[in-house]
Protein backbone atom coordinates (compact mmCIF):
# COMPACT_ATOMS: atom_id res chain seq x y z
CA UNK A 1 0.00 0.00 0.00
CA UNK A 2 1.57 3.33 -1.05
CA UNK A 3 1.50 6.61 0.88
CA UNK A 4 -1.40 8.07 -1.13
CA UNK A 5 -3.56 4.99 -0.48
CA UNK A 6 -2.83 5.16 3.24
CA UNK A 7 -3.82 8.85 3.35
CA UNK A 8 -7.12 8.18 1.56
CA UNK A 9 -7.88 5.30 3.93
CA UNK A 10 -7.22 7.47 6.99
CA UNK A 11 -9.44 10.26 5.64
CA UNK A 12 -12.24 7.78 4.89
CA UNK A 13 -12.07 6.35 8.40
CA UNK A 14 -12.07 9.82 9.96
CA UNK A 15 -15.05 10.84 7.85
CA UNK A 16 -16.98 7.72 8.85
CA UNK A 17 -16.20 8.31 12.52
CA UNK A 18 -17.25 11.97 12.28
CA UNK A 19 -20.44 11.02 10.46
CA UNK A 20 -21.22 8.42 13.09
CA UNK A 21 -20.66 10.96 15.88
CA UNK A 22 -22.84 13.58 14.15
CA UNK A 23 -25.61 11.01 13.64
CA UNK A 24 -25.40 10.09 17.32
CA UNK A 25 -25.52 13.76 18.36
CA UNK A 26 -28.49 14.40 16.06
CA UNK A 27 -30.32 11.41 17.50
CA UNK A 28 -29.59 12.52 21.06
CA UNK A 29 -30.70 16.09 20.31
CA UNK A 30 -33.90 14.89 18.69
CA UNK A 31 -34.59 12.62 21.65
CA UNK A 32 -33.93 15.44 24.11
CA UNK A 33 -36.36 17.73 22.27
CA UNK A 34 -39.04 15.08 22.43
CA UNK A 35 -38.65 14.73 26.19
CA UNK A 36 -38.86 18.51 26.70
CA UNK A 37 -42.60 18.67 26.02
CA UNK A 38 -44.66 19.36 29.15
CA UNK A 39 -48.29 18.27 29.26
CA UNK A 40 -50.44 21.08 30.69
CA UNK A 41 -53.73 19.14 30.89
CA UNK A 42 -54.00 15.51 31.94
CA UNK A 43 -57.50 15.00 30.50
CA UNK A 44 -59.00 14.14 33.88
CA UNK A 45 -58.94 17.13 36.23
CA UNK A 46 -57.90 20.78 36.54
CA UNK A 47 -54.52 20.16 38.15
CA UNK A 48 -52.27 23.02 37.04
CA UNK A 49 -55.18 25.35 36.23
CA UNK A 50 -57.28 27.96 38.06
CA UNK A 51 -59.71 30.76 37.36
CA UNK A 52 -57.97 34.01 36.43
CA UNK A 53 -57.74 36.28 39.48
CA UNK A 54 -59.26 33.68 41.83
CA UNK A 55 -58.27 30.56 43.73
CA UNK A 56 -61.51 28.72 42.94
CA UNK A 57 -62.74 27.10 39.74
CA UNK A 58 -65.48 28.89 37.81
CA UNK A 59 -68.58 26.79 37.11
CA UNK A 60 -68.48 27.61 33.39
CA UNK A 61 -65.53 25.25 32.97
CA UNK A 62 -65.83 21.46 32.96
CA UNK A 63 -64.08 18.37 31.60
CA UNK A 64 -65.91 16.43 28.91
CA UNK A 65 -64.47 13.44 27.03
CA UNK A 66 -60.89 14.33 27.95
CA UNK A 67 -61.20 17.99 26.96
CA UNK A 68 -61.45 21.25 28.88
CA UNK A 69 -64.82 22.74 27.96
CA UNK A 70 -66.22 26.21 28.49
CA UNK A 71 -70.01 26.55 28.61
CA UNK A 72 -70.62 22.91 27.72
CA UNK A 73 -73.93 22.38 25.94
CA UNK A 74 -74.50 26.06 25.12
CA UNK A 75 -74.35 25.31 21.42
CA UNK A 76 -75.07 28.42 19.36
CA UNK A 77 -76.25 30.36 22.42
CA UNK A 78 -73.84 32.92 23.83
CA UNK A 79 -74.27 33.07 27.60
CA UNK A 80 -72.39 36.35 28.02
CA UNK A 81 -68.74 37.39 28.22
CA UNK A 82 -67.04 36.55 31.50
CA UNK A 83 -63.79 37.63 33.10
CA UNK A 84 -63.40 34.08 34.44
CA UNK A 85 -60.81 32.77 32.02
CA UNK A 86 -58.94 29.58 32.84
CA UNK A 87 -55.24 30.16 33.53
CA UNK A 88 -52.24 27.89 34.12
CA UNK A 89 -50.56 27.96 37.51
CA UNK A 90 -47.19 27.65 35.73
CA UNK A 91 -45.46 30.43 33.82
CA UNK A 92 -43.38 30.38 30.63
CA UNK A 93 -41.01 32.66 28.77
CA UNK A 94 -39.79 31.40 25.38
CA UNK A 95 -41.88 28.45 24.26
CA UNK A 96 -43.52 26.31 21.63
CA UNK A 97 -47.15 25.73 22.62
CA UNK A 98 -49.72 23.40 21.09
CA UNK A 99 -53.35 22.45 21.59
CA UNK A 100 -56.46 21.42 19.69
CA UNK A 101 -59.78 23.24 19.88
CA UNK A 102 -63.28 23.04 18.52
CA UNK A 103 -65.83 25.80 18.88
CA UNK A 104 -69.60 26.14 18.57
CA UNK A 105 -71.23 27.80 15.57
CA UNK A 106 -70.50 31.54 15.64
CA UNK A 107 -68.35 31.13 18.74
CA UNK A 108 -65.52 33.30 20.07
CA UNK A 109 -62.67 32.48 22.46
CA UNK A 110 -58.94 33.02 22.67
CA UNK A 111 -55.58 31.71 23.84
CA UNK A 112 -53.38 34.15 25.75
CA UNK A 113 -49.74 33.90 26.80
CA UNK A 114 -47.46 35.83 29.17
CA UNK A 115 -50.54 36.52 31.31
CA UNK A 116 -49.97 38.20 34.68
CA UNK A 117 -52.40 38.30 37.62
CA UNK A 118 -52.71 41.31 39.94
CA UNK A 119 -55.45 43.11 41.86
CA UNK A 120 -55.19 45.98 39.36
CA UNK A 121 -55.62 43.66 36.35
CA UNK A 122 -59.25 42.48 36.04
CA UNK A 123 -58.76 40.67 32.70
CA UNK A 124 -56.14 38.37 31.18
CA UNK A 125 -56.10 40.33 27.91
CA UNK A 126 -54.78 43.41 29.69
CA UNK A 127 -51.36 41.74 29.74
CA UNK A 128 -51.39 38.72 27.43
CA UNK A 129 -51.36 38.84 23.62
CA UNK A 130 -54.11 36.70 22.09
CA UNK A 131 -54.21 33.98 19.48
CA UNK A 132 -57.81 34.45 18.38
CA UNK A 133 -60.11 31.42 18.43
CA UNK A 134 -63.22 32.04 16.35
CA UNK A 135 -65.74 30.45 14.03
CA UNK A 136 -65.00 32.80 11.14
CA UNK A 137 -67.79 31.47 8.94
CA UNK A 138 -70.65 32.33 11.28
CA UNK A 139 -68.98 34.87 13.59
CA UNK A 140 -71.41 37.04 15.53
CA UNK A 141 -68.75 39.25 17.06
CA UNK A 142 -65.87 39.87 14.64
CA UNK A 143 -65.52 40.82 10.97
CA UNK A 144 -62.12 42.53 10.61
CA UNK A 145 -59.25 40.31 9.37
CA UNK A 146 -57.00 41.20 12.30
CA UNK A 147 -59.64 39.91 14.71
CA UNK A 148 -60.44 36.63 12.99
CA UNK A 149 -59.20 33.13 13.79
CA UNK A 150 -55.40 32.75 14.15
CA UNK A 151 -54.87 36.52 14.27
CA UNK A 152 -52.76 38.30 16.85
CA UNK A 153 -55.96 39.87 18.09
CA UNK A 154 -56.39 43.53 17.12
CA UNK A 155 -52.78 43.66 15.90
CA UNK A 156 -51.94 41.32 13.00
CA UNK A 157 -54.14 39.49 10.49
CA UNK A 158 -53.24 35.92 9.53
CA UNK A 159 -52.64 34.81 5.96
CA UNK A 160 -55.72 34.59 3.77
CA UNK A 161 -54.61 31.07 2.87
CA UNK A 162 -55.41 29.77 6.37
CA UNK A 163 -57.66 26.70 6.45
CA UNK A 164 -59.74 26.50 9.64
CA UNK A 165 -62.05 23.53 9.98
CA UNK A 166 -65.80 24.18 10.36
CA UNK A 167 -67.44 24.79 13.74
CA UNK A 168 -67.33 21.87 16.18
CA UNK A 169 -64.54 20.18 14.23
CA UNK A 170 -61.08 19.96 15.78
CA UNK A 171 -58.39 22.45 14.78
CA UNK A 172 -54.71 22.33 15.75
CA UNK A 173 -52.96 25.45 17.09
CA UNK A 174 -49.27 26.12 17.55
CA UNK A 175 -47.81 29.31 18.99
CA UNK A 176 -44.07 29.94 19.05
CA UNK A 177 -42.54 32.74 21.11
CA UNK A 178 -38.77 33.12 21.01
CA UNK A 179 -37.24 36.39 22.26
CA UNK A 180 -39.97 38.45 20.62
CA UNK A 181 -40.22 36.40 17.44
CA UNK A 182 -43.79 35.07 17.25
CA UNK A 183 -45.37 32.49 14.97
CA UNK A 184 -49.02 31.47 14.74
CA UNK A 185 -49.81 28.09 13.16
CA UNK A 186 -53.21 26.66 12.27
CA UNK A 187 -53.68 23.04 11.22
CA UNK A 188 -49.94 22.56 10.64
CA UNK A 189 -49.54 25.67 8.45
CA UNK A 190 -47.77 28.84 9.56
CA UNK A 191 -50.28 31.63 8.99
CA UNK A 192 -48.67 34.56 10.81
CA UNK A 193 -45.19 35.73 11.83
CA UNK A 194 -44.13 38.97 13.49
CA UNK A 195 -41.56 40.57 15.77
CA UNK A 196 -42.91 41.79 19.09
CA UNK A 197 -41.46 45.22 19.91
CA UNK A 198 -40.39 46.03 16.33
CA UNK A 199 -41.12 49.41 14.73
CA UNK A 200 -44.07 47.88 12.87
CA UNK A 201 -45.40 46.27 16.05
CA UNK A 202 -45.09 49.53 18.00
CA UNK A 203 -46.88 51.45 15.24
CA UNK A 204 -49.76 48.96 15.22
CA UNK A 205 -50.06 49.16 19.00
CA UNK A 206 -50.02 52.97 18.99
CA UNK A 207 -52.75 53.10 16.34
CA UNK A 208 -55.10 50.50 17.76
CA UNK A 209 -56.92 48.95 20.71
CA UNK A 210 -53.82 48.80 22.94
CA UNK A 211 -52.59 52.37 22.33
CA UNK A 212 -53.11 53.47 25.94
CA UNK A 213 -52.20 50.20 27.61
CA UNK A 214 -48.90 50.10 29.47
CA UNK A 215 -49.32 46.42 30.37
CA UNK A 216 -50.29 44.83 27.04
CA UNK A 217 -47.49 42.46 25.96
CA UNK A 218 -45.24 44.11 28.54
CA UNK A 219 -44.20 40.86 30.23
CA UNK A 220 -41.83 38.28 28.77
CA UNK A 221 -42.91 35.49 31.09
CA UNK A 222 -46.35 34.55 32.30
CA UNK A 223 -49.18 32.03 32.26
CA UNK A 224 -51.31 30.66 29.43
CA UNK A 225 -54.99 31.51 29.54
CA UNK A 226 -58.14 30.19 27.83
CA UNK A 227 -60.89 32.77 27.42
CA UNK A 228 -64.53 32.55 28.45
CA UNK A 229 -66.24 34.74 25.85
CA UNK A 230 -69.64 33.24 26.60
CA UNK A 231 -69.52 30.60 23.87
CA UNK A 232 -69.01 26.86 23.96
CA UNK A 233 -65.43 25.86 23.19
CA UNK A 234 -63.43 22.66 23.77
CA UNK A 235 -59.64 22.40 24.30
CA UNK A 236 -57.50 19.25 24.43
CA UNK A 237 -53.94 17.93 23.94
CA UNK A 238 -52.47 21.01 25.59
CA UNK A 239 -48.70 20.99 25.89
CA UNK A 240 -45.68 23.31 25.86
CA UNK A 241 -41.97 22.98 25.13
CA UNK A 242 -39.65 25.60 26.66
CA UNK A 243 -37.17 27.25 24.31
CA UNK A 244 -33.83 28.61 25.49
Amino acid sequence: MNFKTICFSMIALATMACGSKQAEETTNTSSEKETEWVTLFNGENFDGWKTYGKDTMATAWSIVDGAIVCNAGAGENNVGFSSESLVTTSTWGNFEFELEYRIAKGGNSGIFYHVIEADTLPFDFITGPEYQVLDDEFSRSETEPYKMVASNYAMHAPAETKKPNPHMEWNKVKIVYNNGHVEHWLNDEKVLEFEEGSEDWLARKAAGKWANSATYAAFKEGAFSLQNHGDEVHYRNIRVRPLK
